[in-house]
């Protein structure tokens, strides 16, 4: 057994390795050169919990290389990013160009898997463009979607022991797909076709969202009348019904942020609740924004004098070191713009960024006239509070 995985980045690198850490002959592919020379060293390029390690180990054995072009298997993976264009259109360009790169590798009997988040229809759209090369595959392999469901964080226990849902364009596909599955996955495996795997991606993600949103509006409420909206929340949770999730400072991340789009881009009169819920955890971002700005403006004009303060956290989630589509980062750059104030930036799980200048969280808070917690990250619950400070709260970091 051989399979390719088209991209290497926070999903392909961890599935490439743990498929090839039971004993498949796996060749990962990217078109960044600098991650095809890390990966062929053993190493991974991003953090994520013992990847590193698992990387070192299948690349040591021979079991996991990486390159820059595919070449012929008996399955291929597409795992690379759907982002959105303009006006929140899914741009399916990179699923796309990894389906024209594996075309001249197709041969009968070949199994195809798309585990890019999609929009609907997109692996029949796919499946077309391939006949539409090769008319003599038609009915002579096997293509089938089959979406990842993991946590930024714990991505190699949850692609082992989580379910998966496999999607084929025929029964056949999907049974194909399953069998791949079978030999590394622990958790069930659910078949069924391609354009309910598809949806069943966008369902889960937007309904997270919807969540989120709901309770993004509780802490504006609680905010408009004084009401701690962690303690509001902490009870609620004791009714054996209500499981309310967390507000934060909006939602970020390349899946809940993006993928609800792709359902309201399809399905606009459908999706008014889905697609409020996106406006809703966007416009929370603005508003923690606009009351860090407000404070900054309200403490220049008593004091005559710039206040420091201390963005804390930059990722979209705590304790991990990716940043895609962050809130944080958007609040960060308009307090940097917009703010009379010397702004400080701290994130303990990077250690540089192309844009901003990071500060030891340690030593940002210790500056800092005004504090603001964007990510809940484990280092700073360790932090003791200074009440001489002003410390804004977006994401519980002082709940208790």
């Amino acid at each position: 057994m051989k399979a390719v995985y088209m991209g290497l980045g926070y999903i392909g690198l961890p599935s490439a390795a743990l498929t090839a850490s039971y004993g498949i002959e796996v060749v990962g592919v990217d078109t960044n050169p600098d991650v095809v020379n890390i990966v062929n060293q053993g190493k991974a390029h991003f953090f994520e919990p013992d990847l590193d390690r698992m990387v070192k180990a299948v690349v040591s054995k021979g079991q996991l290389r990486a390159a820059s072009i595919p070449e012929e298997a008996a399955a291929f993976f597409i795992v690379v990013p759907t982002p959105f264009k303009e006006n929140h259109l899914a741009d399916t360009s990179y699923v796309e160009s990894a389906i024209r790169m594996i075309i001249p590798c197709l041969r009968e009997g070949n199994l195809v898997v798309i585990e890019s988040t999609v929009p609907v229809l997109t692996t029949e759209r796919m499946a077309a463009v391939i006949f539409g090369e090769r008319p003599e595959l038609q009915g002579k392999i096997f293509i089938a979607y089959c979406p990842e469901r993991v946590l930024p964080g714990n991505i190699l226990y949850e692609l082992e022991h989580n379910d998966r849902v496999i999607g084929g364009l025929d029964p056949e596909s999907a049974d194909r797909g399953a069998d791949f599955f079978a030999r590394f996955v622990r958790g069930a495996l659910h078949k069924t076709n391609a354009r309910t795997a598809e949806i069943c991606k966008l369902a889960e993600n937007a309904s997270r969202d919807v969540m989120i949103a709901f309770v993004n509006e509780l802490s504006l409420i609680c905010d408009r009348i004084g009401v701690n909206a962690w303690d509001l929340i902490d009870l609620a949770n004791k009714h054996p019904r209500v499981n309310l999730l967390q507000p934060g400072c909006g939602v970020g991340g390349h899946c809940i942020a993006v993928d609800p789009w792709f359902l309201v881009a399809d399905f606009p009169a459908e999706t008014r609740l889905i697609k409020q819920a996106r406006l809703t955890n966007d416009y929370k971002t603005d508003w923690c924004t606009d009351k860090v700005l407000n404070l900054c403006s309200q403490v220049f004009k008593k004091t005559g004098k710039k206040p420091v303060v201390a963005c804390m956290g930059l990722t979209f989630k705590p304790d991990i070191d990716d940043l895609r589509e962050s809130p944080a980062i958007f609040i960060t750059k308009r307090i940097i713009a917009e703010s009379d104030a010397e702004v400080l930036i701290s994130e303990p799980n990077i250690e540089n960024h192309p844009v901003f200048r990071l500060t030891p969280y340690e030593e940002a808070y210790k500056k800092a006239d005004i504090v603001v917690w964007l990510v809940r990250h484990k280092a700073f619950l360790r932090m003791p509070s200074d009440t001489g400070k002003t410390e804004i709260d977006f994401c519980g970091v002082r709940r208790y």
